[in-house]
């Protein structure tokens, strides 16, 4: 996901100081790792220069944000609704999800702005078989993404939706979908561009036609086929 948003720029001492805790982190082992990378958590959501993404440890990715500030959802509390035109409007709780017979991807994560993520493991339930679950109606021609920091949305095709490579995701390199990653639950669309894969998802609405999402709103391609759109030719991640 994206972000254009100005803000305060993170600080050369804080970003020596974050630069030397990541090497730590890295010389001393995963379970120091760890604690580091919840720490920093809140400084790279806040990060609108994405330069946090660059710290050992964040495995490439940069971290941003739409939105101002996101609320947190735990294990317990999250909520994903499955609604629109369908004849069985769904809530699912995370176990719920976890329930259902899941898929595991590994395809590289590639950014529009040109970052790529090599061979990156999600984990999740195909978002076909949701679809499934709560029978779309005729008349039916796409889905519609919202997201629980009140701002972000997207959108797919029906027929982009039911590939088996779209994902409702709740494990990233084979561990929970971290907060900073759009965790509990976030999006995978795996065979598009990242701005894709909603973060913080909290809605899958069943509608009769495309509804441009957040970036598209501002000039992204609405179908974002990586090497296919965006005026990019970036290498396939297959």
């Amino acid at each position: 996901m994206v972000s254009e948003r100005q803000g305060r720029p993170v600080g050369r001492r804080l970003v020596l100081g974050m630069l030397g805790l990541g090497a730590a982190g890295v010389a001393l082992g995963p379970p120091l790792q760890d604690g580091l990378n919840a720490a920093l958590a809140g400084v790279r959501e806040g990060d609108p220069t994405g330069i946090t993404g660059l710290l050992p440890g964040s495995g490439g990715f940069r971290f941003y944000s739409v939105a101002p500030s996101v609320p947190q959802r735990t294990a317990a509390d999250y909520r994903l609704a499955v609604d629109g035109l369908v004849e069985r409007p769904t809530t699912y709780s995370l176990a719920d999800l976890q329930r259902l017979p899941r898929t595991r991807l590994v395809k590289d994560v590639q950014c529009v702005t040109g970052w790529r993520v090599p061979q990156t493991p999600f984990t999740g339930v195909r978002l076909s078989r949701l679809l499934d679950a709560a029978g779309v109606r005729p008349g039916a021609g796409a889905v519609s993404f919202t997201c629980f920091d009140g701002v972000y949305s997207e959108s797919l095709t029906l027929e982009q939706a039911r590939r088996s490579d779209m994902l409702v995701a709740y494990a990233m390199d084979d561990r929970p979908v971290t907060h900073a990653h759009g965790g509990p639950v976030r999006l995978y669309a795996a065979p598009m561009y990242f701005y894709k894969s909603a973060k913080w998802l909290s809605g899958i609405t069943v509608t009769d036609r495309v509804q441009p999402g957040y970036w598209e709103r501002y000039g992204y391609d609405v179908d974002a086929w990586v090497g296919k759109s965006n005026g990019r030719d970036d290498a396939g991640i297959d």
